[in-house]
């Protein structure tokens, strides 16, 4: 159940990120690694039914999405409901960019 619990953690924040612009600068697999695990920390509570807290939008909109949609599998997507999604990124003040795919197979 932690497992699940965690990879429900990574879909939704990554849900929440749609709206943050993709970053022009390489990062290195260091440097997503520990943007990836700031993110499930500061978007845990989500998890657990709680809105996105400050430190949590904070993380969304600086977090480079090409460091996390690689992570995303079709098995990992399955397991979030998109209208939560999209009404989490709307309270982050996000907008959710129509026909937008993130994922391993999809990566802008």
């Amino acid at each position: 159940m932690e497992t699940k619990s965690l990879a429900m953690v990574v879909v939704i924040t990554v849900s929440v990120m749609w709206g943050v612009e993709v970053a022009t600068a390489e990062l290195s697999a260091a440097q997503c690694k520990q943007e990836r695990n700031l993110a499930i920390t500061a978007c845990k509570p989500v998890v657990y039914g709680k809105l996105p807290s400050p430190e949590c939008c904070q993380r969304v909109r600086v977090t480079h999405l090409e460091c996390v949609c690689p992570v995303i599998t079709p098995k990992l997507a399955a397991l979030i409901d998109v209208n939560r999604a999209i009404r989490l990124i709307q309270g982050c003040g996000r907008s959710v960019p129509r026909h937008y795919k993130c994922g391993s197979i999809t990566t802008p």
